[in-house]
Parts: C-alpha cells; sequence; structure tokens
C-alpha cells in the first residue's frame, strides 16, 4: 500500500487524492514529531501562566474574553467540540472527510498548532483504520475554519458521535475505536481549537475537483474534435499560428487536443465540396478552443491557489518560530473560496457550449445532411430528441450553480465574525457541477459518435474510430430505431467519467493536454 508520509512544510494534492480516495497510509516524519513537541512545550509554559492566552486559557469567539482556570480548560475543550458539532443535513461523502481530515493533520504536524504529539498520531491511526467521522452537509460558514465539518471528525476522535467503519456501517466511533486499538484522544489546552480552525474542507474538495475537472477538459476536447467532424467543419481553426497571436496557454492546449483527434480525419473540410460551402463554422464549433481554453487557465489559478494553501498552516492563534502565540485572521476562506466558485462559472461555460453543439448535431436544418435529431426514421423515431432536453436540464442546473457562493456573507458569533467566506458551500456547489459536467459530455459523446457513423462513405480520424470503439465496447449503441434510451445514457456516462473515453483516444494520438 502507498503510504504518505507527513512533515512540517504541507502537503502535495497527489498525496491528498492518494488518502482520500486511496485509502493511502499515513505516517508522521520525525521532523512532524519533533516540530509538535516543541510547540506543545510552547503551550504548555503559556498554560501555566497567570495571563490570560486566547485559545489557551480564554473562552473563544465572542467569548474570549472570559478567563478559563486550569481545573476547567480540558472541560472547555471537550465542550468547544461538542458545541460546535452542530452539523445538519445529508451525510458528506467519504472522500471529502478523509481529505479534511488529512488536511488538518498536515497544519497540525506543521508545529505551528500546538498540539500534542500523541493527538497528530491518533489522527493518524484513525485514517489508517478507515474509520471515518460522519459529517453532514451543513454547518460550514468557511471562517474560524470549517467549524461544524471539523469540529465532527474531532468530536470521533474523543471516541464520541458516530463515524463510519472499513466496513461502510456506521457505528459508534467509540466502538469503532475500541476495536481497531486505538485509544480516544483526551483534549488538553488549545487542542479543541487547533482541531477546528482550518480551511481543509474546502481544500480538499478544491483539490479533488482539480483532478476531475482536468480529466474532464480532456475529454470536452475530443467530444469538441467528434462533433466537428461529425458536422463537416473545419480544423484550420486549430492552427497553432492562430492560437500563437493570442496566447493564452489553456486555448493553445485545447486547439492541440482537437487537432491531434482530427488527425487524418476523411470529414473535417467536406463542406467545400457541398453545394453551399460553409465560410465559417459557428461558434460553438470554431470557439471551442477558445472556451476550453479559458477554463484550463482558470484551473491553472486555482491550482495554485490549492498548492499555496497545501503549504500553509492555518490555525489561530499560531504558535511562531520565535515562541510566540499570536492570533490572526488565516482561517478565513476567501482565497479558496473565490476560486472555488471560478471554477463552477467555467465548468457551467463548457457545458453550456458542449449543449449547443450537441442541439446542431440534431437539428436538420444545421446539421449539414444528417438525419433530424439523428433518428434511424424520424417522424416514427424520435432519435435523440430527448437526450437534448436532459443535457440541457443540466446546463440550466449548472447555470445556477455558477451564482458564486462568495460573494455572500451571514454574520456569526454574536458580530465577533461579521464577514464569512462560505467556502465550504462553493465547494459543495462545485462537486455537484463536475457531476453534472460529467453527464453534458457523455451525451455530446453520444451524439457525435452516432452523427459520424451516418456518415456513410466518409472516413473518420482514427483517434475518432477508436472514441467510437470505446462507446461501443462501453455499452452505448449506435444508430437504430429508437430505444429505452437511460441505459445509453449511463454507459456513456460511464465512459466519460472512468476516462474510457480519453484512454482510447491517447493509443492513437499519444498524450492529451
Amino acid at each position: 500500500m502507498h503510504t504518505v508520509v507527513v512533515g512540517t512544510s504541507g502537503t502535495t494534492a497527489e498525496d491528498v487524492i492518494a488518502v482520500a480516495r486511496g485509502n493511502a497510509r499515513v505516517e508522521l516524519s520525525g521532523e512532524a514529531l519533533e516540530a509538535l513537541t516543541r510547540a506543545r512545550e510552547i503551550v504548555d509554559a503559556l498554560a501555566a501562566k497567570p495571563e490570560p492566552v486566547y485559545g489557551v486559557s480564554t473562552g473563544f469567539g465572542a467569548l474570549a474574553s472570559r478567563h478559563i482556570s486550569p481545573e476547567l480548560r480540558a472541560q472547555l475543550q471537550r465542550n468547544i467540540v461538542r458545541s460546535h458539532a452542530a452539523g445538519m443535513g445529508p451525510r458528506v461523502e467519504r472522500e471529502v472527510v478523509r481529505a479534511l481530515m488529512f488536511l488538518r493533520l498536515k497544519t497540525v504536524c506543521s508545529g505551528r498548532t500546538g498540539v500534542r504529539p500523541s493527538v497528530a498520531q491518533t489522527m493518524a491511526d484513525m485514517l489508517n483504520a478507515g474509520i471515518t467521522p460522519v459529517v453532514h452537509e451543513f454547518g460550514s460558514l468557511g471562517c474560524s475554519g470549517d467549524l461544524a465539518p471539523l469540529s465532527h471528525c474531532a468530536l470521533a476522535l474523543m471516541g464520541e458521535g458516530d463515524a463510519e467503519g472499513p466496513d461502510g456501517v456506521v457505528r459508534p466511533a467509540g466502538e469503532l475505536l475500541a476495536e481497531a486499538g486505538i485509544k480516544a484522544v483526551e483534549l488538553r489546552e488549545k487542542e479543541g481549537l487547533a482541531l477546528l480552525n482550518g480551511t481543509d474542507g474546502m481544500l480538499g474538495m478544491l483539490v479533488m475537483a482539480l483532478a476531475d475537472l482536468g480529466k474532464l477538459y480532456t475529454a470536452a476536447d475530443i467530444t469538441a474534435a467528434l462533433t466537428l467532424e461529425a458536422l463537416l467543419g473545419t480544423e484550420k481553426v486549430l492552427a497553432p499560428e492562430l492560437h500563437a497571436i493570442r496566447p493564452h496557454p489553456g486555448q493553445s492546449a485545447s486547439a492541440a487536443n482537437m487537432a491531434a483527434v482530427l488527425e487524418g480525419s476523411g470529414l473535417v473540410r467536406h463542406f467545400q465540396e457541398e453545394s453551399a460551402p460553409r465560410v465559417q463554422d459557428a461558434y460553438s464549433v470554431r470557439c471551442a478552443p477558445q472556451v476550453a481554453g479559458a477554463g484550463r487557465d482558470t484551473m491553472a489559478h486555482a491550482a495554485l491557489v490549492a498548492s499555496r494553501e497545501l503549504a500553509a498552516a492555518v490555525d489561530n492563534p499560531v504558535v511562531l518560530p520565535d515562541g510566540r502565540v499570536e492570533s490572526n485572521g488565516n482561517f478565513h476562506g476567501a482565497p479558496v473560496a473565490y476560486v472555488l466558485d471560478f471554477l463552477a462559472i467555467a465548468a457551467a461555460d463548457l457545458g453550456s457550449i458542449a449543449e449547443r453543439r450537441t442541439d446542431r448535431l440534431l437539428d436538420h436544418n444545421r446539421s449539414h445532411g444528417l438525419p433530424p435529431f439523428l433518428a434511424d426514421d424520424a417522424g416514427v423515431d424520435s432519435g435523440l430528441m430527448i437526450a437534448q432536453y436532459t443535457q440541457a436540464a443540466l446546463v440550466s442546473e449548472m447555470k445556477r450553480l455558477a451564482v458564486p457562493a462568495s460573494a455572500d456573507s451571514i454574520p456569526s458569533s454574536a458580530m465577533q465574525e461579521d464577514h464569512v467566506s462560505m467556502g465550504w458551500s462553493a465547494a459543495r456547489k462545485l462537486r455537484t457541477a463536475v457531476d453534472n459536467l460529467t453527464r453534458i459530455i457523455a451525451i455530446e459523446m453520444y451524439a457525435a459518435t452516432r452523427a459520424i457513423e451516418l456518415r456513410h462513405g466518409l472516413t473518420p480520424a482514427p483517434a475518432s474510430r477508436a472514441a467510437i470503439a470505446a462507446a461501443r465496447a462501453g455499452g452505448v449503441q449506435g444508430p437504430g430505431p429508437d430505444r429505452f434510451l437511460a441505459p445509453d445514457l449511463a454507459a456513456a456516462d460511464a465512459v466519460v467519467r472512468t476516462g474510457a473515453l480519453v484512454a482510447a483516444v491517447e493509443e492513437v494520438t499519444g498524450p492529451l493536454a
């Protein structure tokens, strides 16, 4: 099994995905254990002083003015976890919770939080044992950290609340810890606060969304090329010298992908032989690299923000290298929230342009000789008419999901936390958007592969033939009379979602961007 070693200098997106999705084993480095010990010594020294220190010997948030006596501090740490574990709604996905737990462990191991090494080790032990706390959809405002989601994780660390075991069954967390031989944590000064105060949930979802979108943008370049081919369009607009004079790197990458897919096609430029030749293709075809490319560049910016956050130690207060313990506002989720919303906007536009291409394939007046709705016997058969309805419904939902969450703020904690990021909400809707975009691209693939097969007597590109073969091998049926369409659409979704489409095309083209 792959092992991820957690040090003091952050982590990588690859490690987050390995732990969240691949169940990689987590180990703490010697460097991290030393840093944890040094920081804890500083916190213990401050706890012994009569002067109040926020998070160590005071209350929290709007209650920070109260000095807490030593005999009540353990209770204070337990209470903050219990009271903040106030989530509601459906359970959050296992991979999201594992990412959140791992990223909080990453910050703990930075030596900036003052958490004892034993607590960090128990966090790693829970991940390795496959114990996943039950976290709910609602409860985070994306400021002062993802408070409720992280609190549910900390609650399980204390042996309270519910968690999912390695067998997928939800049971009391205390039982699962005992069966795994893990001793529940008894929190001390600052530790409860340190386990709750981070952007870990929204960051984990950002990292996974970037991984998924990277694959989807490649798939979208392939389906755009298939549609261009099916519509007898021209590949001249993909020439690298055209994209070099508008030097957006994402645009050039998408154009290169499309050109690679269309290499050797006998359908492109066929319009020149028609009785009414076209001078230009429609925007949804001709501008595909510009739209997908802008999305790629948006992903590059989001990945830069994610890389900075992965290197960060987000907590309040923090233990600085010179031994000071200082309050700060680094828990505010704005940097992550903005790019989460930006990605949802780009994804919605990619879905929108894909739907427009699909509609063009189905419209006899604009498809340049294809049968209406790609039907076998139009009138008797409806073909893919309602598949486009489904795609349009998904696009409409994508547009709603593109409304920024980060533009909102609802004050909390008696106006102490009077401006919040809503980054968790931005992350949750982006996950839905990515899921919907997969379906939208799958429907374009379904329509475009069928349309190419209906161009009798013309030879598609080798990469296009590979895409068609992958679709058919995945259970997506070709042209013919009407049939129960939902299973075909589900099969198309699987071909895109599993990466089978991209893999098949890359067997011909070589690696695509």
